[in-house]
């Protein structure tokens, strides 16, 4: 799933950043392949907020769309 299904206070593991383009995206903000995380709040048609341990980041709808992520975290 990507993390653009991740629903409201669901955490989540970041499984694969596919590109070259989007993995230095995200390294930018402190998000790379195996950080778990936490959906603090979906803006509809917007960013999606995410908590990684004290820090909030809001992420692009189309980067998100671009990260697969698991919710199984064992």
């Amino acid at each position: 799933m990507t993390l653009d299904k991740v629903k409201k206070g669901q955490s989540f593991k970041v499984v694969y950043i596919p590109d070259e383009m989007t993995r230095s995206q995200a390294i930018r903000f402190g998000i790379a392949e195996g950080e778990i995380l936490m959906c603090e709040e979906i803006i509809p048609a917007g960013p999606i907020v995410v908590r990684k341990e004290r820090q909030e980041i809001a992420l692009g709808r189309n980067l998100c769309k671009s990260i697969d992520i698991t919710t199984e975290l064992n």
